[in-house]
């Protein structure tokens, strides 16, 4: 009899299972979004983060601030499977991941890993010191993927804000430095 490790017992998700095989065999292509983008991304984020998806207007403004930090998986067709999006300030030299998106059917296929490494680089190009983040405690799969990047949770109480998007919306708060990483 074999045991089975303790975190695949304890892994009433799945968050641990062996991934499904690609629904689709399209190999898709990482690249910066492009204005003809907007609806498609936006059609990707309701899929995906329903109620709390961006609204139509602040996905634009976010492309016209940041394009150069948002990245696309696209599959040739016309079809977005996923996106990262950074915004930066100007003066201090840090950045927000102000959202991480791989469409349901794509997911456990590191496609999230090859958006954040891909944007993490484009940021350290640019010169940007220190990267933040929010997601939902109860998010493992990407709490695990962040940690597995470097983030570590911003103190005091271990990155864990009460009510950060409002009441019952809480976040947990995790940053990576940037200097002196490759």
């Amino acid at each position: 009899m074999t045991a089975e490790p303790l975190e695949h017992a304890l892994d009433r998700r799945g968050y641990l299972r062996e991934p499904d095989p690609f629904p689709d065999p399209r190999p898709l292509v990482l690249r910066t979004a492009q204005e003809s983008d907007l609806p498609e991304l936006r059609r990707l984020d309701e899929a995906v983060f329903q109620e709390v998806a961006y609204p139509a207007f602040l996905f634009r403004q976010l492309y016209e601030m940041y394009a150069e930090h948002l990245l696309v998986l696209d599959d040739g067709e016309g079809r977005l499977h996923g996106y990262v999006l950074a915004g930066t300030t100007a003066l201090s030299r840090e950045s927000w991941v102000l959202g991480l998106c791989v469409a349901e059917e794509r997911r456990r296929h590191g496609l999230g890993r090859e958006l954040m490494v891909a944007v993490l680089a484009r940021l350290r190009d640019s010169g940007i010191e220190q990267v933040r983040l929010t997601v939902e405690p109860a998010n493992r799969a990407a709490v695990l993927l962040y940690r597995s990047l470097g983030f570590c949770p911003e103190q005091p109480g271990a990155g864990l804000r009460r009510d950060y998007f409002g009441p019952g919306q809480d976040r947990l708060i995790m940053h990576l430095a940037l200097t002196g990483s490759h």
